[in-house]
């Protein structure tokens, strides 16, 4: 249907997950803080899918937040304040886990950007786990412009992407940053032509990953996730644990075995 927000579409083992709501710089509406999260889990749960990319139809990658659905969250002053604050706290905690289903996913999320990645969707693609950016990017954490502080994931994951003063700056100040600057910081895997080119990049990164022991892939995240959360002490312990499984699998003996060969491999899918 044209008036979905999201479209998915799958090949060769990567998903194409697209913002489709051009007419609107794809803000983010209703449906879509309920849509997103059920697509990645399905995709999640998908067999035959090793790799997620996630871009943007039109000019914009995404405005952010609709306005509209800002504005009904607004508090009702005839309301008990306690009560109304309640449910806009969890309101807030489950538009955080739309995108900390991109954390839960046990496949690789590029995402492939252009235009203006504003406001909420620079929360979303900082839980991605690379960044693949047009040359005309804007990111901008656009919260601080209208009053409010970032609250669905930026400010807790930026920092282990951005130096802190730049971050800092970012979101005291919400300025654009383009790709150049993105780019120099590490923020961005790569910088390509236009969004067409962006996506062309995108998919050229998910086919090699896609390549790869899905096993040992979703156990490369979860250790990845893990360290960024924990000690190095506690990390190393966690790999060992996840280690001690993996390596006992075919997927090992296969990928020495094409190694010593120099042939390629084809290893199998995740259970569901």
């Amino acid at each position: 249907m044209t008036d979905e927000p999201l479209v998915v579409t799958t090949e060769n083992g990567i998903a194409h997950l697209e913002l489709a709501r051009p007419q609107k710089a794809n803000a983010m509406d209703q449906a879509f803080w309920s849509g997103f999260p059920q697509a990645i889990d399905a995709l999640d749960a998908d067999t035959q899918v090793r790799v997620i990319v996630i871009s943007g139809r039109g000019r914009h990658f995404s405005a952010g937040i609709d306005l509209g659905m800002m504005q009904s969250m607004m508090p009702d002053p005839k309301l008990d304040p306690g009560r109304v604050r309640e449910k806009l706290r969890r309101t807030i905690l489950r538009m955080q886990d739309s995108f900390t289903s991109l954390d839960r996913c046990r496949k690789p999320v590029i995402a492939a950007i252009h235009g203006g990645c504003l406001g909420a969707g620079v929360d979303l693609i900082t839980a991605c786990d690379m960044r693949v950016a047009a040359e005309n990017v804007r990111f901008a954490i656009q919260e601080i412009n209208i009053g409010m502080v970032a609250d669905v994931g930026t400010l807790q994951r930026a920092g282990h992407l951005l130096p802190h003063g730049i971050l800092r700056e970012l979101a005291y100040t919400g300025r654009d940053m383009g790709a150049t600057e993105a780019s120099r910081y590490g923020f961005v895997n790569a910088i390509a032509a236009d969004r067409e080119a962006a996506i062309a990049a995108a998919m050229d990164l998910a086919a090699s990953i896609a390549t790869k022991s899905p096993l040992a892939i979703t156990g490369a995240k979860d250790v990845l996730n893990h360290a960024r959360d924990h000690s190095i002490h506690d990390g190393l312990n966690y790999v060992a644990a996840i280690n001690s499984g993996i390596l006992v699998t075919e997927d090992v003996a296969k990928g020495a075995t094409a190694a010593l060969s120099g042939k390629g491999v084809n290893f199998s899918d995740l259970l569901s």
